[in-house]
């Protein structure tokens, strides 16, 4: 039987596919709705984030904030 891959390696592999993620593609792509406890998780686990505030508005036009993270270039 196939080992179901974690939400730590969904986030991760998300994210060296297409670059970074939001709350809601975590959760509209992954079905994870607690996606800053995973990165939390990883960066405990050694990797390290890069977080981008972004501005936007909601359903109600109003202005919202929310975080886009990406992995850090390695100096290598």
């Amino acid at each position: 039987m196939k080992k179901k891959a974690s939400q730590n390696d969904l986030v991760l592999a998300y994210i060296r596919a297409y670059g970074s993620i939001t709350t809601l593609e975590a959760f509209r792509d992954l079905g994870i709705t607690r996606l800053s406890a995973r990165i939390y998780d990883l960066s405990r686990a050694g990797h390290k984030f890069k977080r981008e505030m972004i501005a936007g508005k909601n359903r109600f036009g109003d202005k919202v904030y929310f975080s886009r993270y990406s992995l850090e270039k390695s100096m290598k």
